[in-house]
């Protein structure tokens, strides 16, 4: 099975820098999607950004464009997500997760149906 560890997570200032690391233990991590996903306290679980297998498609969620870069290493079975000019709204739990069944150079997806493998989350606090 795939396991998938999160780590990098923290309070920093608003404007500030984190980067975020999504390691996964399993055979599938470099021929599938990779994705980012935030809870914020009292909302519902969003998408943030995802990677194709090979890197060639990147997606973000309208409100981090510009600001976050998700970006992987398949040789060290990691993918990260850089935050920059981070901002109090940003504060969330933020999990990786794998899509399965997504192994397209070009397409990524944004619905969590698709992602069936989920970290446990790092929490991020941005203060104002």
């Amino acid at each position: 099975q795939v396991q998938l560890v999160e780590s990098g997570g923290g309070l920093v200032q608003a404007g500030g820098s984190l980067r975020l690391s999504c390691v996964a233990s399993g055979r599938t991590f470099s021929s599938t999607a990779m994705g980012w996903f935030r809870q914020a306290p009292g909302k519902e679980r969003e998408f943030v950004a995802a990677i194709s297998w090979s890197s060639k498609s990147t997606h973000y969620t309208d409100s981090v464009k510009g600001r976050f870069t998700i970006s992987r290493d398949n040789a060290k079975d990691t993918v990260y997500l850089q935050m920059n000019s981070l901002k109090p709204e940003d504060t969330a739990v933020y999990y990786c997760a794998q899509d399965p069944n997504n192994s397209g150079n070009y397409y990524v997806r944004t619905s969590q149906s698709e992602y069936h493998y989920w970290g446990q989350g790092t929490q991020v606090t941005v203060s104002s």
